[in-house]
């Protein structure tokens, strides 16, 4: 039985990408740039926001970042406002989770997005006493595909890598999991499809939330 579940959070636990594609039109706009289709940032995320920037300004045809400085500062801004505009758990999560904890698991989030938006976000969607430990992107913390989120949360539990599952939605989710040397589950519900998570070796891809308490 695994000891522990650390999950992603957009595409995995919260239905974020109106959040995400709305800062990042809203920078696009800031630079004079025609904004990209909400759609488009399932593929802009996942890499911290500073690659989502260059990849939705490299879109809207500035390949060469020139407005990266502009539009960055943009994007931040906004997100600062209301990194919860729209944002919604995704089915079933909320039910999961309840149930992982009457089973005493311990749970944590590792994602790229910054530490302070990320505490925002779960904190309005979970409250403060769902997960056991939250890692956002910030200063002296690797992002990932870096391992080192996801180990500091089994370290901080008291548990082997061998213990958790580490479960998200994206390339950089499975190569992270695999990095930290865990049971690394891919989630059909978010920003990617199956031949991406399968192409990156998930250990396991489910459909649904329940489906990981059978795992």
């Amino acid at each position: 039985m695994y000891k522990g579940m650390i999950f992603d959070l957009d595409g995995t636990l919260a239905d974020s990408v109106e959040s995400i594609g709305t800062a990042g039109n809203k920078a696009l706009e800031a630079c004079g740039l025609k904004p990209q289709p909400i759609v488009s940032y399932k593929y802009f995320a996942g890499d911290g926001a500073d690659t989502l920037i260059h990849r939705a300004l490299a879109a809207a045809g500035d390949t060469e970042g020139k407005w990266f400085e502009k539009a960055y500062k943009e994007y931040k801004m906004v997100f600062k406002k209301d990194c919860t505009y729209k944002v919604k758990p995704f089915d079933g999560i909320p039910e999961l989770l309840r149930e992982a904890k009457v089973r005493g698991i311990k749970l944590s989030v590792v994602s790229n997005k910054p530490h302070e938006r990320t505490v925002e976000v779960i904190d309005k969607l979970f409250g403060k006493d769902v997960f056991d430990m939250v890692v956002g992107q910030r200063e002296g913390i690797a992002r990932k595909p870096d391992p080192f989120g996801a180990l500091e949360a089994a370290r901080s539990f008291g548990l082997k890598p061998e213990e958790c599952m580490y479960i998200g939605d994206t390339n950089v989710d499975m190569e992270t999991g695999h990095r930290a040397g865990m049971f690394t589950v891919g989630v059909l519900w978010g920003f990617r499809d199956r031949a991406e998570l399968e192409a990156n070796h998930a250990d396991a891809i489910v459909a649904e939330p329940k489906e990981l308490l059978e795992l």
